[in-house]
């Protein structure tokens, strides 16, 4: 069974930094992609940020220069660097691994920008 559990949330006062992490366990094959997307109350869940398999990454316009994102060489792990961070990026932060076989999900992780 595939598990995804994030961890690096907290509160932060704005312009502050956060790492956001997540690690997958369980049986995980063809990676499509790894990605963090967000949802804050009353609001969508959005996609933040993903890296496919070949390296490529991408990035909603609102984090674009401000948030990076990587993974680990085992490719079982996905980071989430958040800097120069705003009130507006105020939201819960899921992980998410799109395979072939299946679509998996974190539990989430606050992230609350505020001073």
């Amino acid at each position: 069974q595939v598990q995804l559990v994030e961890s690096g949330g907290g509160l932060v006062q704005p312009g502050g930094s956060l790492r956001l992490s997540c690690a997958a366990s369980g049986s995980i094959s063809s990676i499509i992609s790894m990605g963090w997307y967000r949802q804050s109350p009353g609001k969508q869940r959005e996609l933040v940020a993903v890296i496919f398999a070949v390296g490529s990454r991408s990035f909603a316009d609102s984090v674009l220069g401000r948030f990076t994102i990587s993974r680990d060489d085992a490719g079982t792990t996905v980071y989430l660097q958040m800097n120069s961070l705003k009130p507006d990026d105020t939201a819960v932060y899921y992980c998410n691994i799109y395979t072939r076989m299946g679509d998996y999900w974190g539990r989430g992780t606050q992230v609350t920008v505020s001073s």
